[in-house]
């Protein structure tokens, strides 16, 4: 009998948030999902394999943390959005994905997104900062 060491369920618990990372992308393009599954699927799938963190991971333990909470906890959302026997086919899918499709509109996408997030934030800390040390003529 063979005894499962702390690495190896974690190691399974990594190929199954992997594997429901692309059942959640075969899902947002599956019409027997509902809107909002797939809005959350979307979501989900796009922070996951975006290059951006919302904490960046140089930040000593916070900076691993939204990638050991958040993105669980999205999976977890968008999977009990699914219906089961979707879901449950999604899986069997996935399973035979062994890479993650490639889509460099997304990436452009996901990068374009972030970028108007940073100029919008951007903008509004210096908005103040501009304003006030202006002088009028």
């Amino acid at each position: 009998m063979k005894r499962t060491t702390i690495m190896d369920q974690l190691r399974d618990w990594a190929r199954t948030i992997q594997r429901d990372v692309v059942a959640l992308y075969l899902a947002a393009r599956d019409p027997r999902v509902p809107r909002l599954a797939k809005l959350v699927a979307v979501c989900v799938v796009a922070y996951a394999l975006s290059p951006v963190d919302l904490i960046p991971d140089f930040i000593p333990v916070l900076g691993y943390l939204d990638d050991v909470i958040l993105v669980p906890l999205g999976i977890l959302l968008a999977v009990r959005l699914v219906p089961g026997d979707v879901m449950a086919d999604l899986r069997s899918k996935a399973d035979l994905h062994s890479v993650l499709p490639k889509s460099r509109a997304a990436a452009i996408m996901v990068v374009a997104i972030w970028m108007a997030v940073a100029a919008a934030i951007s903008w509004w800390w210096f908005k103040g900062d501009i304003t006030a040390n202006s002088t009028p003529m």
